[in-house]
């Protein structure tokens, strides 16, 4: 149970509903979680890294964790145009950020 403790801890401001529900919930059975991320830049960045650790924490205690990339919201770039400091990506571009992502995570 501390490993699980661990994981719903560390850099965690709050689980919902309930930490020590979903902390009884792991040390029963295996659950799927996923994270999305935002391919608007070719490569990863320390921004990513602390999700893509969180993610490998649960693998490690055997859940099954998914790396979701989504593309559509990298092609709308800034959506309130403030500073404009995410360009709009092409499709192209987006899967070839994702293709580049996904090379890189792997190795988490």
């Amino acid at each position: 149970m501390n490993q699980i403790d661990d994981v719903l801890t560390r850099g965690v401001a709050q689980v919902l509903p309930s930490k020590d529900g979903l902390a009884k919930i792991m040390a029963a059975k295996k659950i799927t979680l996923y994270q999305g991320f935002d391919p608007s830049m070719p490569s990863l960045h320390l921004g990513n890294f602390v999700g893509l650790m969180k993610l490998r924490g649960f693998q490690k205690l055997g859940h099954h964790v998914i790396f979701l990339v989504g593309d559509f919201t990298g092609m709308i770039g800034d959506p309130t145009d403030k500073l404009a400091t995410r360009k709009k990506l092409t499709r192209e571009e987006v899967l070839a950020n994702a293709k580049s992502w996904k090379a890189q995570a792997q190795n988490f």
